[in-house]
């Protein structure tokens, strides 16, 4: 054998491909356009991206969209959930519930065929009637994938077998109550370490026992933070708190040049608890505690805090309580972790896409319902209003294909927001994409495009390698497609 080392690539490289398998939810479309030479690509680790902020590094990509772009390369579909796919390298890992059971796929970035499928049996009803699938998004890091399930199931798998490597039953563990829509906050893996919002108390509660005794014991205190070790998952160190878990992600801040946790908690508990958690992610020490939570019942924060590093700040903020929201709130940490109040704003109650900060400003949509959704700009420093708008526009082709006499007007609503390649991209409620360019002069569509028309479309996407990945969760108004996970091209020249 002349050249056995090339052999053996060969063989790798034909080992690899066949890993890959075509399964009967995928449905390919068309090969993605190359990237270009001078492309800036990056992974999509976790639910707000690369850097925790909703910011991405990626360049160029496409901004002039004509008929039918951007094209789709490949959809999945899916079972119940509201999350978002984590891509790193050449492997999408998405987490659904499919037929009684949580299930977490390994997909090729750019075909869409299946690495592997690992899965478990759950039993959930949501007790409000939406989704019964998971609400955090899986995790990527050191070759890892955690999720989280919504009957507060941690598990970490090797990332490229899917091989369980190590699981925690926190509900039974920890004593993790069901809360109003399940366990849903996206861990945190930070240097070796995945942090988790808990939400545990002291004892096991019976959901059959009456509303009274509930609310006491939701009061007492358990393990509100923790943090496992990434490989063994053991347990490095907790947090003991009586404030619950949020369905928003622990988040990492640089505050006086050290790296803090930074956790805006709040389960369910009468009278409602709960706010900006400072935590220490190498000891756990628990620096300090901001509360931000009207004290009405029902609340489910789904923003996570908005870090300002040069400044030592973090911007949290809620849409609730219906009619009198309490907003968002400012709050500037000292040298010894101590936080203070900056400004607050009842103008800026985001109810679960997170503001994206640029320029001294922050870009959000305020309002808790779909009347009352705004996009607005808010200035950092002072929290003062600097302007709201509505993205709308009429829909003739919506409107002929469902039977209506005259052009439906449409909106954003609660979008999503992503500040990449010098523009903002923004994927609507109802499941369009837009381009926007966002400044303190205004706001202004460069492109827009409707890949669906489905409800509920309530998930920040990933972007990777030009690649856009969009969670569609509910069945499209117009072809009757259910839910579904699409890959669009945003390749550009």
């Amino acid at each position: 054998m002349k050249n056995p080392s090339r052999l053996f690539l060969l063989l790798f490289a034909f080992s690899a491909c066949a890993a890959q398998e075509a399964f009967d939810r995928l449905t390919f479309h068309a090969e993605p356009k190359p990237l270009s030479k001078a492309a800036k690509t990056s992974d999509w680790p976790r639910v707000l991206g690369p850097t925790d902020d909703a910011i991405s590094p990626e360049t160029p990509l496409l901004k002039k969209w004509t008929a039918g772009e951007p094209k789709a390369v490949w959809e999945v579909a899916m079972g119940d959930g509201y999350n978002s796919p984590a891509i790193s390298g050449e492997h999408c890992v998405i987490f659904h519930a499919l037929e009684g059971k949580e299930t977490i796929e390994c997909l090729h970035r750019e075909n869409g065929k299946r690495f592997w499928l690992h899965d478990y049996a759950v039993t959930y009803q949501d007790r409000y009637g939406f989704s019964n699938g998971p609400r955090g998004s899986p995790v990527i890091a050191d070759g890892i994938v955690v999720t989280f399930g919504v009957t507060a199931e941690l598990r970490a798998l090797d990332l490229k077998t899917g091989k369980l490597l190590w699981k925690h039953d926190l509900k039974t563990e920890m004593h993790v109550p069901q809360d109003f829509f399940g366990a849903g906050g996206t861990p945190l893996i930070l240097d070796g370490r995945v942090i988790v919002n808990v939400g545990g108390k002291k004892a096991a509660i019976d959901e059959s026992v009456g509303m009274r005794e509930r609310k006491e014991r939701l009061a007492e205190a358990g393990v509100s933070v923790a943090a496992f070790d990434l490989k063994s998952g053991e347990v490095v160190w907790k947090v003991e708190d009586a404030w619950g878990a949020s369905y928003a992600s622990p988040i990492p801040a640089k505050l006086h040049g050290q790296t803090k946790v930074l956790v805006y908690a709040g389960g369910e508990s009468d009278p409602a608890t709960g706010g900006l958690m400072c935590i220490d992610p190498q000891t756990g020490k628990l620096h300090s505690k901001f509360p931000w939570r009207d004290d009405e019942y029902i609340q489910a924060i789904g923003t996570s805090p908005v870090v300002i590093p040069e400044k030592n700040r973090a911007f949290i903020t809620t849409a609730y309580p219906k009619g009198r929201p309490l907003g968002g709130v400012m709050v500037e940490y000292d040298a010894d972790f101590q936080p203070k109040e900056v400004w607050q704003s009842k103008k800026l109650g985001v109810h679960w896409m997170n503001p994206v900060y640029h320029d001294g400003h922050l870009y959000a949509i305020d309002g808790e319902t779909e009347p009352k959704s705004r996009l607005v700009c808010v200035n950092a420093d002072t929290g003062a209003e600097v302007w709201e708008q509505k993205i709308e526009w009429d829909d003739a082709e919506f409107s002929k294909q469902t039977g209506r006499a005259n052009p439906t007007r449409l909106s954003i609503l609660r979008a999503s927001l992503m500040k990449v390649d010098g523009a903002f991209l923004c994927l609507g409620e109802i499941g369009s994409v837009h381009w926007l360019d966002l400044s303190p002069a205004g706001a202004k569509v460069i492109a827009q495009a409707q890949p669906f028309y489905a409800l509920n479309t309530w998930s920040l996407p990933a972007l990777s390698h030009g690649l856009l990945y969009v969670r569609q969760q509910s069945k499209d108004l117009m072809q009757k497609t259910g839910e579904r996970i699409i890959c669009l091209d945003l390749r550009g020249e």
